[in-house]
């Protein structure tokens, strides 16, 4: 079997925090979130790494990212462009938004060849993470159709108090998800959290002890076969419905094959805390966790010497 490789999406242009936070240093040794993800997953057995970026950004990607990293670990790259679409489709007339992380995914098909885990670029998610979910990747074989699983996080622990937050809310029971239900705009409320789906007209309130995705993921290489199958009736009805915004989102396709019958997923519960900069108000924290981590001997002051 080969070694699972590492997915990172890397193809949105961060527009609510205003720029192309992929490469914003957090530290003042100039590392970015990404540094911290590679480095945790290098130390769990990573061995291959998988950038999905837009052509648009290749340049400043590379320059800031790609070729520090390709000097350490192998790495491939993957484009995520709008017109990647099976046959017979053409991209709606005045689209602009990607298709969403399943798509991203989709892109990967010829560099992929055995399981891989899937993370997103500006999300940190701490080393026990990736250490779970390699030995879920090296234990899965194809016996185990498609090799789910997905690191669960408290809620709580995944929310900034500058804005909202889109995270996928799982249903688990005995270690199994049983249900995901992506909700895109998700604000603290005191310990715990509420959503809206009518652009704040009404909340309904959300437990901060509940499961959230953060997108990150483990699959086997079967995975994308599947995506494969799927894209096309997403397509139809979003190009009918939504032209101009749906997207292919992993949680809410993972939970089309569990209401189907077709998969199982193990989710991999972490109480490690989440930090991310979705708006630029949010840097200040991230910075301050990443110290305190290096403080408690976690990482060192300089990742790559």
């Amino acid at each position: 079997m080969s070694k699972p490789a590492l997915v990172v999406m890397a193809a949105g242009m961060g527009s609510r925090y205003g720029g192309l936070k992929q490469i914003d240093p957090i530290d003042k040794e100039g590392h970015l979130i990404i540094d911290f993800s590679i480095y945790d997953a290098l130390k769990a057995g990573f061995e291959k790494i998988v950038f999905v970026i837009k052509h648009e950004i290749e340049k400043d990607f590379k320059a800031s990212i790609g070729d520090r990293i390709s000097e350490i670990v192998k790495v491939e790259y993957v484009y995520q462009e709008l017109d990647k679409l099976p046959q017979g489709y053409s991209v709606p007339q005045g689209r602009v938004k990607p298709w969403g992380t399943a798509h991203a995914i989709l892109c990967c098909e010829n560099v992929i060849d055995g399981p891989f885990a899937v993370i997103n670029s500006d999300d940190y998610y701490g080393p026990q993470s990736y250490k779970e979910l390699y030995s879920h990747l090296m234990r899965t074989d194809k016996d185990d159709r498609f090799g789910i699983a997905l690191v669960g996080y408290i809620l709580r622990n995944t929310l900034t108090d500058k804005g909202y937050v889109s995270r996928g809310i799982c249903r688990v029971e005995n270690g199994k998800l049983l249900e995901i239900n992506e909700r895109t705009h998700i604000e603290t409320d005191g310990n715990d959290a509420r959503f809206t789906e009518d652009d704040g007209k009404t909340y309904t309130p959300l437990s901060g002890d509940s499961i959230a995705s953060m997108n990150m993921w483990g699959y086997n290489r079967e995975f994308i076969d599947e995506l494969k199958k799927r894209f096309p009736k997403f397509l139809d009805k979003t190009i009918r419905e939504n032209p101009l915004k749906g997207e292919f989102f992993l949680p809410v396709t993972v939970d089309d094959m569990l209401r189907d019958g077709v998969a199982s997923v193990d989710v991999l519960t972490t109480h490690d805390k989440w930090y991310g900069v979705t708006y630029a108000e949010d840097k200040p924290a991230v910075t301050a966790g990443i110290q305190s981590l290096k403080d408690k001997g976690v990482y060192p002051e300089k990742l790559w010497k």
